[in-house]
């Protein structure tokens, strides 16, 4: 019977996540906010049935009062969170909101079925982020000195990574953390956004040689300082967004070729002087050469992949603690094993739905500065993804980077809110100031009356106004 449920379940959970990664693209082209709401409400629901068949599915495996308990503390967080989250920003972006959530629900999934403790550790960290991140939107709407102080962002960054280099603990050849009471500190996740906002505030302020250049050379120090830490994964992050960033400012493709044949001679340079990075290419190059050492967890991850096929094995039907750090870089591996190609699929297609957000919002920006920050911040985004999803398919060598919202760990997770947090930010704000102006030209055009000495205007039309642009 549980046989049979756990098969039942895993076509279901295909079926549904793909009818949600069907509305998230169908959501562009909604041609009003009642149709995007709709839309949204949709994969609500499709998120929900996830959430229910996956759990009932782990408990009867485990049989475990915990597991419904966990379940039922998830279900009022999202519910909370939404609630609250639409509450107090009433323009913004439902589709960012539910993309959220949908790629927390898939980690709290896949964590409880590897390990229940992380899952839960996962969860109250991304409560705390959750509650701690609302204040962004907040912040940038009512912040104007942000653009001011580039070399806040920029010695901030520089001095959380020099901390690290200097006294952080060393994990797979690279020193990534810093260990504070007990718990571990990842600074270059968050300094990944400071150095977003140093770059938009130098680039807002001007694009003259001369700013170009120190700019470069801060950024070159923040990559320098994270290949010295080994933290090499991090530091091409850093490297293709200062890039892409540079050249979206200036439009100058000389720019966008030097930096590219740089990069290519520092990868050269970093396979030479780190024997990390020649195991990991080697292993990429050809893990069958040695199964039960360097190339282990590649195949490990590629078996995993292959026995799940299309449809996946079923959760608890795998063996996805077999792969090594599976909860972190490797996760989407166990995803593919367990929930399917196609499961594993459809989650790329969200992410990059998420970066599709990002982009739109980009282009929607007026102000220069706010522009530059929602690009970068997409493009840190969605190079995360690449890195961790291409390592985990052979596609590139491993980078030892986590995917966003669904690997375990801390700094991971909340860097990962406060960057949707800023982009929710930028989104409200410009819906905002669209809001005020179609309103004030409304009005401006809608004939009005005289009544006692005072403007009188229609209130039937007002009214159909203000239901079709959202106003009630």
């Amino acid at each position: 019977m549980i046989n049979l449920v756990t098969t039942l379940s895993k076509y279901l959970m295909i079926l549904l996540i793909a009818i949600y990664t069907y509305y998230n693209f169908r959501f562009f082209a909604m041609p009003d906010e009642h149709s995007r709401n709709r839309v949204c409400r949709l994969q609500n629901a499709a998120m929900l049935f996830i959430h229910v068949l996956a759990y009932a599915v782990i408990y009867l495996r485990t049989e475990e009062e915990k597991m419904l308990m966990f379940f039922g503390a998830q279900f009022l967080f999202f519910l909370l969170y939404q609630v609250f989250y639409r509450m107090f920003y009433r323009n913004l972006s439902r589709l960012l909101l539910n993309n959220t959530c949908m790629l927390l629900c898939i980690s709290f999934i896949m964590l409880s079925r590897i390990s229940f403790d992380r899952a839960v550790r996962q969860f109250v960290i991304a409560a705390v982020a959750a509650v701690v991140t609302m204040l962004i939107p907040f912040i940038i709407d009512r912040t104007w000195q942000l653009a001011k102080i580039p070399w806040v962002y920029g010695s901030i960054g520089l001095f959380l990574l020099l901390v690290v280099c200097v006294l952080g603990s060393t994990s797979f050849g690279a020193q990534l953390s810093i260990n504070v009471g007990g718990f571990s500190f990842q600074p270059s996740e968050f300094v990944k956004i400071s150095f977003v906002f140093f770059v938009a505030t130098m680039f807002y302020r001007s694009i003259d040689f001369r700013t170009i250049v120190i700019t470069t050379v801060v950024a070159a120090a923040h990559v320098l300082v994270l290949v010295i830490s080994k933290d090499l994964g991090s530091a091409l992050i850093f490297f293709v967004t200062y890039l892409l960033m540079l050249f979206i400012a200036t439009s100058n493709w000389f720019y966008l070729g030097a930096g590219a044949g740089c990069g290519v001679m520092a990868a050269a340079v970093a396979y030479k002087l780190f024997s990390h990075v020649r195991v990991r290419v080697e292993a990429w190059q050809n893990p069958w050469n040695d199964i039960a050492g360097k190339g282990y967890q590649v195949t490990q991850a590629l078996f995993a992949i292959g026995t799940g096929g299309w449809f996946g094995m079923g959760l608890y039907q795998g063996m996805p603690k077999k792969i090594p750090v599976v909860e972190k870089d490797f996760i989407f591996a166990a995803i593919s094993e367990e929930l399917g190609g196609i499961f594993a699929l459809c989650i790329i297609l969200i992410c990059l739905g998420c970066f599709l957000q990002f982009m739109l919002i980009a282009t929607k920006m007026q102000a220069v500065f706010y522009k530059l920050i929602a690009f970068g911040l997409g493009i840190v985004y969605i190079v995360q993804v690449f890195l961790t999803i291409g390592g985990v398919i052979k596609f590139i060598p491993s980078t030892g980077v986590t995917l966003p919202f669904i690997s375990y760990g801390g700094s991971s997770i909340l860097s990962t809110f406060i960057l949707f947090g800023v982009i929710q930010g930028l989104f409200i704000l410009k819906r905002n100031e669209e809001e005020e102006e179609d309103y004030e030209a409304y009005r401006s055009w809608l004939p009005g009356r005289e009544k006692n000495g005072k403007t009188l205007r229609p209130r039937r039309k007002e009214e159909r106004y203000e239901k079709t642009q959202g106003f009630r």
